[in-house]
């Protein structure tokens, strides 16, 4: 499931972004990708990275840069720096719309971006950078041939990647001002590259590495190149990444208001343009909430009755089960199947109502287990005792109130 977003940055500029997030359920712990330098947040590394990582279930934002792609400024603005205050306007902007991020990856110039921009994110656990420099000042050699004339003039157009690209000498001194130091990192750390990689030599994934403490990882990207431009090694890197950020998530972190900002009941979320689709959240337990493609839903979870027939089916289970463990009867299981129909009240003797419809819930109960047939009978007396059931039977009263 992808979405386009946008948010402000620190410079009052309107930043383009893509979130991805997992066809079904809440994801585990969302993640900031950072592209690679002058490339934008659609270069196949990063949506294939971001799809795979979402499939994997986690909830991926990949953007573009102030002046790139489809985000508003212009790129002789831009610099270093100004991609470090992008990505803290990305956090951000996570935070306050969804929950706060966990991990940051970057790709080339995008993770020696990340590493710098992780410093001023607490709530980040682990960084994970791809083909990337140790220092920005790296990226100076592709304005090989233009140094002097940036200096003498303050600014040019350079030609990179089939694109003409004004540069200012601002660009040049933002990025020989920054001390890259990896000992203070404290976050995990993972270093991707590849040992062809013909743009940002390996040497630079062994001096993030060498300075970072532990805990801390580093994996060949065997014969990937710098851009990751096959798609096969871009889903191998986002299932090795994958995996290696299930040990630093904290997944019950990632819930839309919080549980222990709330003190007691569930949250339902949904959001409009997916019409039934809904995420339940119940202290740490998240699943969702549908309706068939016959309703014009996505018929990715129970409906909202069917989740009414689980509460009345589970407690009474629970309850039979709870009989025949005191009174020590020999039952192994008790399953419970319940249907919910709405019929007309005329054809309900027990009813009060005597016009319309009535919501009827039938129970189908059975018992596993070597018991007499008075025992069974009696079972099936307690069934009723069942606090949901009750709930059901009795006067039920509804509050809504609007909540900040």
């Amino acid at each position: 499931m992808r979405k386009n977003v946008t948010f402000i940055s620190e410079n009052n500029k309107e930043l383009s972004g893509v979130l991805h997030r997992p066809d079904i359920g809440l994801p585990k712990a969302y993640i900031i990708f950072a592209h690679c330098f002058t490339c934008t947040k659609d270069i196949n590394a990063a949506a294939n990275i971001a799809k795979q990582l979402s499939a994997h279930g986690y909830g991926v934002l990949r953007f573009d840069f102030e002046g790139i792609g489809k985000s508003e400024g212009a790129f002789e603005d831009t610099s270093f720096s100004s991609n470090i205050t992008d990505l803290i306007s990305a956090n951000k902007f996570i935070t306050q719309s969804y929950d706060a991020p966990q991990i940051l990856i970057g790709h080339s110039l995008g993770g020696t971006a990340v590493l710098a921009a992780s410093r001023a994110m607490p709530n980040i656990k682990a960084v994970a950078t791809i083909g990337s420099p140790a220092s920005p000042d790296h990226v100076l050699h592709v304005l090989d041939g233009h140094l002097e004339r940036l200096e003498n003039e303050g600014e040019t157009v350079i030609p990179i990647a089939g694109r003409d690209l004004r540069f200012r000498q601002s660009f040049v001194e933002d990025v020989m001002g920054h001390v890259s130091d990896y000992s203070g990192l404290d976050k995990a750390l993972m270093v991707m590259h590849s040992p062809i990689d013909n743009i940002v030599s390996i040497d630079e994934a062994s001096k993030i590495f060498s300075q970072a403490r532990h805990p801390k990882s580093f994996v060949s990207l065997g014969q990937a190149d710098h851009l990751l431009s096959r798609k096969q090694d871009a889903q191998n890197t986002a299932n090795i990444l994958a995996s290696w950020a299930e040990k630093y998530i904290d997944p019950a972190q990632n819930i839309p208001d919080a549980p222990n900002k709330i003190e007691n009941g569930v949250i339902v979320s949904g959001e409009t343009d997916q019409m039934f689709l809904n995420t339940a959240l119940a202290g740490r337990h998240a699943f969702i909430v549908d309706e068939p493609l016959s309703y014009g839903g996505s018929d990715l979870g129970p409906t909202p009755y069917d989740y009414l027939g689980v509460a009345l089916g589970s407690c009474t289970s629970m309850t039979l089960n709870g009989y025949a463990r005191r009174k020590k009867l020999n039952v192994s299981s008790v399953s419970v199947r319940v249907v919910h129909e709405r019929i007309h009240a005329q054809d309900c003797e027990a009813c009060e109502k005597s016009e319309g419809k009535v919501d009827q819930f039938t129970r189908y109960i059975h018992i596993k287990g070597d018991i007499t047939e008075s025992q069974r009978n009696r079972m099936l007396q307690i069934a009723d005792l069942c606090p949901v059931h009750k709930t059901l039977e009795n006067e039920i009263k509804i509050n809504t109130e609007l909540e900040n």
